[in-house]
């Protein structure tokens, strides 16, 4: 009878143990992968507009097609997005977006999305999209959630963790497709000329960034614009044979050179290198112009759409849809496939200083490792 009670006590004991063990491994492997926050429009967000009063939604098939549930989750992808991507590579879950009931408790410390589909730099970017969040809105958020933060881990280390954190900032896209050149006369367009209008939006963008480091943030990647004029969207309607728009190609190539210069002028100002310029210009045009050496069958027609090179209205059910995604650059009308922005996110990380100004991702991670 000893034998047995002293055996079942063993039984318990190695049960605690494993229990007690297994609870610390989940903390330690919580706190010691990098918080990963995110910032922007439908490029990195991750199903907040799923909330929201707002026709900008990717909540329907065939989103998420590749996605492991098959489903759609509000990504506007095939499958993973960007910020998906990045947190797979950083040894991290991904982000969960801020506005899920699923964002509570320890899930706080994997970070949170905060990201907003139509969204730009300028808040009358985007209007026809109604109820979307805005930067100052994902800001105000983002303060929220950093209470939140701190009421589970003490204001301290809720403190070093966003200071210790990697964001993403993505914006700039819509304030020239769903906005400038929205329609062929635009208020925008009248006020200004584009070089006027790209120096009005990184005086704007500035003032987000010097924002978003007031808040805590020591680390962020701050995307350019990519190349407007070659997604299918825009070859659609502006395009006769399928050549890139010049119109928006020259808009993006204004604006993403003043995007560098004034990110290195706020690292000056600041004493450090917090904001890193990602040239998504080049890291798009190499597929784009090329989409044979990266195993693209085509790089103007998306693989779900309609109309000329399926790049008219929204990807829907009642859509074309190609049978393998892999071979497509881009997804929908606007957005790159799954496997595209996998070379972005290679880019990122190992790119050299002409794509990273003024490093990658990987140097990055290898200086942080020594300092948080």
């Amino acid at each position: 009878m000893e034998l047995v009670t002293m055996s079942r006590t063993r039984v318990v004991l190695m049960t605690l143990t494993l229990v007690v063990v297994t609870v610390l491994n989940n903390t330690e492997s919580a706190e010691s992968a990098r918080t990963f926050y995110v910032f922007g429009d439908s490029l990195v967000d991750s199903g907040n507009n799923n909330y929201l009063p707002t026709t900008a939604r990717a909540d329907s098939p065939p989103y998420g097609i590749d996605y492991p549930t098959g489903r759609p989750t509000g990504r506007f992808s095939n499958g993973y997005n960007l910020p998906d991507l990045i947190s797979q590579h950083i040894g991290s879950e991904p982000t969960l977006p801020y506005l899920s009931p699923e964002l509570t408790g320890q899930k706080l410390l994997v970070g949170a999305n905060f990201a907003s589909a139509g969204i730009g730099i300028l808040n009358d970017t985007g209007i026809q999209f109604v109820g979307i969040l805005r930067m100052f809105e994902q800001y105000a958020l983002f303060e929220q959630y950093q209470q939140r933060l701190s009421a589970l881990v003490g204001a301290a280390q809720a403190q070093q963790i966003v200071n210790g954190a990697l964001f993403l900032m993505t914006l700039g896209g819509n304030d020239f497709v769903n906005n400038y050149f929205l329609t062929p006369v635009s208020a925008r367009s009248r006020q200004f000329t584009v070089p006027q209008y790209c120096r009005y939006l990184i005086s704007e963008y500035r003032k987000i960034l010097m924002r978003l480091y007031e808040l805590g943030a020591r680390r962020v990647l701050v995307t350019g614009t990519g190349p407007l004029g070659c997604v299918p969207a825009q070859l659609a309607t502006r395009s006769s044979n399928g050549e890139c728009v010049p119109e928006l190609q020259q808009a993006a190539q204004i604006f993403n050179p003043l995007l560098v210069q004034m990110t290195r002028e706020i690292n000056s100002q600041v004493g450090s290198d917090v904001f890193v310029a990602v040239n998504a210009f080049q890291m798009n045009m190499n597929f784009i112009t090329d989409p044979q050496r990266f195993g693209f069958v085509t790089s103007k027609i998306a693989c779900c759409g309609q109309g000329r090179f399926n790049g008219v209205g929204l990807c829907t059910a009642l859509s074309n849809l190609c049978p393998n995604r892999d071979i497509y650059a881009f997804w929908d009308p606007y957005h790159p496939s799954q496997r595209a922005l996998g070379f972005i996110v290679r880019d990122i990380f190992s790119g050299t200083s002409d794509i990273m100004t003024p490093m990658n991702l990987s140097t990055i991670m290898a200086i942080d490792s020594n300092i948080y």
